[in-house]
């Protein structure tokens, strides 16, 4: 048992100052133990974390584990870091990098044809942030990069994989609405037109 406290501490100290998430093939090598035993440790800490409702959690993001604060507490935490607004993304960024994340690997002329404006810069931007990247290139003339999100995009999301990501669904009406709402549109210009 006082191994397992030992494990415990060692677990929390490091992520407790970690900048990044740490795998556990890394916490294992650091602390001398086995891989498994050190994730079960971390599954255990979290799981009592939630079970006593603690400020904070450990987290299972996509490139390791990583102390965040908990859930329960967002719309504080919310409030607190907006204080500092400095790092935080443009209107435009956030579609920008909302369209990559829903369609990668995509280029830079398919999110231009999507948002309607020129991205060149956001992209640049993005890229800088570490929060996509490039995925390879298109077959055929010019050959564009195609660009796809990063583990520090999903770590800053709190989500292990891309396939956690909400369904797109929930934030857009679905294709049917969409040609409903269009066409309605077109019947109303060829009203005005021939009105004329």
């Amino acid at each position: 048992m006082r191994d397992e406290q030992s494990l415990d501490q060692k677990l929390e100290a490091m992520l407790t100052v970690a900048l990044e998430p740490i795998s556990v093939e890394e916490l294992a090598d650091v602390v001398d133990e086995e891989a498994g035993r050190v994730r079960d440790a971390l599954r255990h800490l979290r799981d009592e974390y939630e079970r006593e409702r603690r400020g904070f959690a450990f987290a299972e993001l996509a490139s390791g584990w990583v102390m965040q604060s908990s859930p329960d507490v967002a719309e504080w935490v919310t409030r607190f870091a907006n204080r500092d607004v400095s790092h935080r993304l443009s209107s435009a960024a956030l579609e920008t990098l909302a369209i990559i994340a829903y369609r990668q690997p995509i280029s830079r002329a398919q999110i231009t044809a999507l948002r309607g404006v020129n991205v060149d810069g956001v992209t640049r931007l993005l890229e800088q942030r570490g929060y996509i990247e490039e995925r390879g290139r298109v077959a055929g003339p010019g050959q564009s990069i195609l660009y796809g999100t990063t583990d520090l995009f999903l770590d800053r999301l709190g989500l292990a994989g891309i396939g956690e990501l909400p369904p797109i669904e929930q934030f857009m009406a679905p294709v049917a609405v969409a040609d409903e709402l269009f066409e309605g549109l077109r019947e109303s210009a060829d009203d005005l037109t021939e009105g004329a």
